[in-house]
């Protein structure tokens, strides 16, 4: 048998910057064409104000009109107490995901929550989700910051190592920026596997097309095998500076991953028309 990859398709980071509303049909329309072409885990909406997200604001309409997960990952961004109330409430959901930034800057402006008071809020998470939703922390800024916020591998250690004393058992480290390149990619998860294991350790990544694959070949020469990006690349990082920098595309990662002899368990021929379908909506309603 084929070693495999999880891969994680993640259309709410394609479509939650986008200035016009996506209608829910559409939406839904959308991720059942992932679902049928064999993508197994989606980060597909957040629970969070409308006032600052509104493409999100269907979230629980969404989720009611897909069909059971069976099996699946539906993944919902909740950023604090009332959004895990509505996950807790929600139709189909099975994991609700955290972004835990690294840097003070960004997690204020993320999630208005200072790193301090997010560990209470993480320990919270942990104790209402067990039995009931998976809890992914995303580490953002995982691989460095533009605001000048202190940075280090070994403090992405200490937080991996927080995290996991709390209860936290999938953590994947996020390249919020989008610059970091091969090199430190690398060397922050090649000393996350070497402390902890690749075991519930993911890397979400953003990138410019042309660099797409060589940070896919750092991620899996650290021994992890769990990725995260979108059909034609559409998303990622809105402060990067670079239109072109969004998260890796998906019709060009999984071929490469499977000739790699890495199992996707998608039908890679229906790639192409769902790439052309993802810039389609984005060309519509970015």
């Amino acid at each position: 048998m084929k070693a495999s990859v999880r891969w994680v398709e993640c259309p709410r980071d394609a479509w939650q910057g986008f200035s016009r509303f996506i209608p829910t049909e559409e939406k839904v329309a959308f991720l059942n064409e992932l679902l049928e072409a064999g993508f197994a885990h989606l980060d597909l909406t957040s629970f969070v104000s409308p006032k600052w997200v509104p493409q999100m604001q269907d979230a629980e309409e969404v989720l009611k009109a897909l069909p059971p997960p069976n099996g699946r990952t539906y993944l919902a961004i909740v950023a604090n107490e009332k959004g895990l109330e509505r996950a807790l409430a929600a139709p189909n959901l099975t994991h609700v995901g955290y972004p835990f930034s690294l840097s003070e800057t960004f997690q204020q402006r993320n999630t208005n929550r200072s790193i301090e008071a997010s560990w209470p809020l993480v320990g919270a998470m942990v104790e209402r989700t067990e039995g009931r939703l998976g809890l992914v922390v995303y580490l953002s800024m995982a691989f460095g910051n533009p605001y000048g916020d202190p940075w280090s591998v070994e403090a992405v250690l200490e937080a991996l190592a927080r995290l996991k004393e709390m209860g936290v058992r999938e953590i994947a480290l996020a390249d919020t920026y989008g610059v970091a390149d091969p090199k430190r990619i690398h060397e922050v998860l090649k000393a996350a596997v070497a402390r902890f294991g690749p075991e519930g350790l993911g890397a979400h990544l953003h990138a410019r097309p042309e660099e797409a694959l060589a940070k896919v070949e750092a991620v899996l020469a650290a021994g992890v095998t769990w990725l995260e990006g979108a059909l034609a690349g559409v998303g990622g990082c809105p402060f990067a500076g670079d239109e072109l920098v969004g998260n890796l595309p998906t019709e060009v990662v999984l071929p490469h991953l499977e000739k790699r002899g890495l199992a996707t368990g998608v039908d890679l021929s229906r790639l192409p028309l769902l790439a052309e379908e993802a810039a389609r909506l984005k060309a519509l309603y970015a």
